[in-house]
């Protein structure tokens, strides 16, 4: 039985960059194409648009989170092969952006407005993957988009779904007491984080861990989680079943009380070791 074909769409940014360079580098010979979502893109209001939502909803103490995870990132990326040649690390797939990633490794990369768009609709057509697998991915795939694969998609989830369904999961599970990290590997469905669950792991981390950290440790372990699901998918030919759960409220990007709240118990969204992370972004493999 051939191993499934894989597409695989990401946005880079500092939680997932390590580890999905390294799933690519691994599975290398099973990804049909790398979907490469254009967080800037109109149909959100592009950059300024965002920006301004979110000073509306959550105040300017979100902007340094935003700044480490994002921001930078996507800043130093036209600068990374120079870094990478200052810092010895050219070929380190860990080191390495994923579009210069895919490049050297034969791969097709798509940058992506609409996943649910004509041009989506076409490159799945013209490479034929057997499975979609979201990794820290911004845009909400339709039906179709998903029938237009054999097996239905998968998504890494750094949260203990059906908790902290949404975009920053570890900001929220950071919000509990005590705070309740963990990642989850699960069906994609229409619904957001609501598929069936495949994989899942509580992850303790230590005592003043930030959502930023907390967030680039358990894309980490979701890759892992993913690799095990996707050998079982290899025996089987097929995604299991998986464990349905109640769908629990959506968990949103943080607003003005929740931080002001996080604030007075000392937890912080991100800190100094984070932006040193994100600097690094090319130099550690």
């Amino acid at each position: 039985m051939s191993r499934p074909r894989i597409a695989l769409f990401v946005l880079e940014a500092l939680p997932n960059a390590r580890a999905v360079r390294r799933f690519v580098a691994e599975h290398a010979a099973d990804i049909a194409f790398v979907g490469l979502s254009n967080a800037e893109r109109p149909s959100t209001g592009g950059l300024v648009g965002q920006v301004r939502r979110h000073l509306a909803r959550s105040g300017p103490g979100f902007l340094p989170y935003l700044a480490v995870n994002f921001g930078l990132p996507d800043l130093l990326a036209p600068a990374a092969g120079l870094i990478q040649r200052l810092a010895g690390t050219t070929g380190r797939a860990g080191a390495t952006p994923l579009r210069a990633l895919c490049r050297d490794l034969d791969i097709p990369t798509l940058r992506v407005d609409d996943v649910n768009g004509t041009e989506v609709a076409a490159t799945i057509g013209r490479h034929q993957p057997d499975l979609i697998v979201a990794f820290h991915f911004d845009q909400i795939f339709s039906g179709p988009t998903l029938a237009r694969v054999r097996l239905g998609g998968l998504n890494v989830h750094p949260g203990l779904l059906p908790r902290h369904r949404g975009p920053v999961p570890t900001i929220h599970a950071l919000a509990e007491e005590p705070p309740a990290f963990g990642v989850t590997v699960h069906h994609l469905a229409v619904t957001i984080d609501a598929g069936a669950i495949l994989a899942q792991e509580a992850v303790a981390l230590p005592p003043g861990t930030t959502a930023t950290r907390a967030s680039v440790l358990l894309h980490e372990h979701g890759r892992i989680l993913l690799d095990r699901v996707l050998a079982r998918i290899d025996l089987s030919g097929a995604i299991p079943e998986g464990e349905t759960a109640a769908v629990l409220p959506y968990c949103p990007f943080p607003d003005r009380s929740l931080l002001a709240d996080l604030k007075r118990r000392g937890r912080k969204l991100t800190d100094r070791a984070d932006l040193a992370d994100a600097l690094a972004l090319h130099t550690r493999g």
